[in-house]
């Protein structure tokens, strides 16, 4: 599959708008600042195809890029504290009629900061995913900030959290240095054609 031939499709705020679910489509979940854009484009081998910004809760729409078999789905994060709760209870409305409207959504690839346990809306985004049989992955961000020992510390406590949700692919990641991508790349293609 060529990741790098990605296009930017479309940005919905409501989901009334959201486009028809026609090729199979791989979201990206995570808490706001998590780095879903950053991730999102050393996958697809791109400096800015999707936004990045060191301001958390930038992403407030449903992102839609074009790949010649997929779809890739960039949600707004979650949990960003500076939010009008008006706006949050728009972000959660539309993550849920994404979710339940019968989308072909192959795989969730859910974005966990790496130097962190998972927080609760992220065992609660976990756990929503799990209930409604959405398969998905977890992607651990910003694991170039950890050193060895860390990481390997983190990795057994985040995979120690996530153990009553069955076999799950738990993925360190680094978007600077290029950890993961690959393994991510292959998952995705799994999900994909098989």
């Amino acid at each position: 599959m060529k990741f790098d031939n990605a296009t930017f499709e479309a940005a919905f705020g409501v989901s009334g708008q959201l486009l028809e679910s026609t090729v199979p489509e791989i979201a990206f979940s995570g808490r706001s600042n998590v780095g879903k854009s950053s991730l999102l484009n050393k996958i697809l081998g791109r400096k800015a195809l999707a936004r990045v910004s060191s301001v958390p809760g930038k992403t407030v729409t449903v992102n839609f890029f074009r790949l010649e078999s997929c779809r890739f789905v960039d949600l707004p994060g979650y949990g960003y504290a500076k939010v009008p709760q008006s706006e949050k209870l728009r972000w959660a409305k539309l993550m849920e009629e994404y979710f339940d409207s019968g989308r072909n959504i192959k795989l969730v690839v859910q974005l966990v900061d790496m130097r962190h346990e998972p927080t609760k809306q992220d065992l609660d985004m976990i756990n929503y995913m799990n209930e409604k049989k959405i398969p998905f992955v977890v992607a651990l961000t910003k694991c170039d900030k950890l050193n060895k020992t860390e990481r390997g510390n983190m990795l057994l406590k985040i995979c120690s959290v996530l153990t009553e949700y069955g076999s799950i692919s738990v993925v360190p990641f680094s978007a600077v240095k290029g950890d993961g991508v690959d393994e991510l790349r292959k998952l995705i293609e799994k999900a994909i054609y098989e």
